[in-house]
């Protein structure tokens, strides 16, 4: 699954005086995670989809299951960093075999 790296929000609520607009981003980085890092959370891998700043994050699957919806950064460990594809493992039973007759 390929994702984007840039906010694309353009307007924000009021613009300041001087058309100064507000940033609309979260910084990269919160604890040493970013968006999109695959994680172990309680023994399960899955990715970042949401940040914040208190340290806690939303955990998804690359179909979108929710796997938490506010974990904390203590509980996970980086598996890998993020990167403009993310790749995940699925478990599936292989193709059916037929008897020739």
């Amino acid at each position: 699954k390929f994702v984007r790296k840039n906010n694309r929000q353009l307007h924000k609520a009021t613009i300041l005086k001087g058309g100064k607009r507000k940033s609309n981003k979260a910084p990269r980085f919160v604890k040493g995670f970013q968006l999109f890092d695959k994680v172990v959370y309680e023994g399960k891998e899955c990715f970042i989809f949401g940040r914040r700043s208190s340290g806690y994050f939303d955990l998804r699957l690359l179909d979108g299951t929710k796997v938490h919806a506010s974990a904390s950064w203590k509980k996970l460990k980086r598996v890998e960093y993020a990167s403009t594809l993310l790749i995940e493992r699925r478990k599936g039973d292989s193709s059916p075999t037929f008897a020739l007759a």
